[in-house]
């Protein structure tokens, strides 16, 4: 059985929009990977323009290459972390079925009768 709240949901407290969501991480996505870009390009002006510490700015370049696919990949599969109210909303629905699984089965309010237990019964008293 479903419980209902106790006081009704403000639309102010409702998630994001799947779509909401989405789009979101798209727009992180492709920030991410046009940084991955732009470290690409840094590094080819670097080589030409033979910089002090070539190699320090080489690796940072080569660095953020390899990492930000990884994480802009994690980033757009995560969705947003949960609210207060939906961790607690979460711990009650925990804690309501942990309650239901503990608790004895209620007692039938009608009898079951079993044929087979009649038939013995009825056998005894002819």
């Amino acid at each position: 059985m479903k419980r209902h709240p106790e006081r009704p949901v403000l639309i102010t407290d409702a998630a994001t929009s799947q779509e909401d969501q989405l789009r979101s991480r798209q727009i992180r996505y492709v920030t991410m990977m046009s940084v991955r870009a732009g470290c690409l390009i840094l590094g080819a002006i670097l080589i030409s323009a033979r910089v002090p510490l070539l190699p320090l700015w080489l690796a940072l370049c080569a660095l953020g290459m390899v990492l930000l696919p990884w994480m802009a990949v994690l980033i757009a599969n995560d969705r947003p972390p949960k609210s207060k109210a939906e961790r607690a909303a979460d711990a009650a629905a925990r804690e309501d079925t942990r309650r239901a699984l503990t608790q004895p089965a209620p007692e039938p309010d009608h009898i079951t009768i079993d044929a087979e237990v009649v038939e013995e019964t009825r056998g005894r008293t002819d």
